[in-house]
């Protein structure tokens, strides 16, 4: 896929305040500081897309953007973070779970997770939760350029064979960096083959 045009259309605090159209939506969250703007900004190949900060935690709204006039890219606000009130979190989940469960348009979520660390049980039940309630997601692993590729292939294989324990089937998954574009190619024809499948269904 090539992505030629990429801009901010809105930021939503409630799912009634989405887009009205049908576009369909691919929506990427995962843990405060895995690096989601930083990943958002490389696959559109839009420096200043999304907002990077150094201060982690910073989404706090569904943020849409729309990529060629065809598709929105969405950015979900971080979950588990610790720094913020336990009243703001939870607000934060309600609209999240609001969202993955009642937008009709969300064709796919994008959980991002940091391939440095070990499986943390915050991941693995946002996962789960996605499973259990029939959500279609895969797996991107960020921040690959921090280990190696022959470490951050470890320890990708190492998270997928943690969740078989819960899971039959497990998810696709992408290993990705930011710095360096890894798997820049590989998720956008995921997502290039998935606009093409609902097409076809038409």
């Amino acid at each position: 896929m090539d992505i030629k045009k990429s801009e901010f259309t809105i930021s939503a605090a409630t799912v009634s305040q989405c887009p009205k159209d049908t576009k369909p939506e691919f929506a990427f969250i995962g843990r405060s500081n895995v690096g989601k703007s930083s990943l958002i900004n490389m696959l559109c190949n839009h420096k200043g897309l999304a907002k990077t900060s150094a201060t982690p935690g910073k989404t706090l709204l569904i943020n849409h953007f729309i990529i060629n006039n065809e598709w929105y890219l969405v950015d979900l606000p971080g979950y588990g973070f610790a720094k913020r009130s336990k009243t703001v979190q939870k607000k934060l989940d309600q609209m999240i779970t609001s969202y993955i469960l009642q937008r009709e348009q969300l064709i796919n979520t994008f959980v991002l997770i940091d391939i440095r660390h070990d499986p943390m049980k915050i991941d693995t039940d946002f996962i789960n939760w996605l499973g259990e309630s029939s959500v279609p997601f895969a797996i991107i692993f960020t921040k690959a350029d921090k280990l190696g590729p022959v470490k951050a292939k470890q320890n990708a294989a190492k998270w997928m064979n943690s969740l078989k324990e819960q899971w039959e089937e497990l998810p696709p998954y992408f290993i990705t960096s930011s710095e360096k574009k890894t798997g820049r190619d590989e998720v956008l024809t995921y997502i290039e083959d998935i606009l093409k499948s609902l097409k076809d269904g038409e």
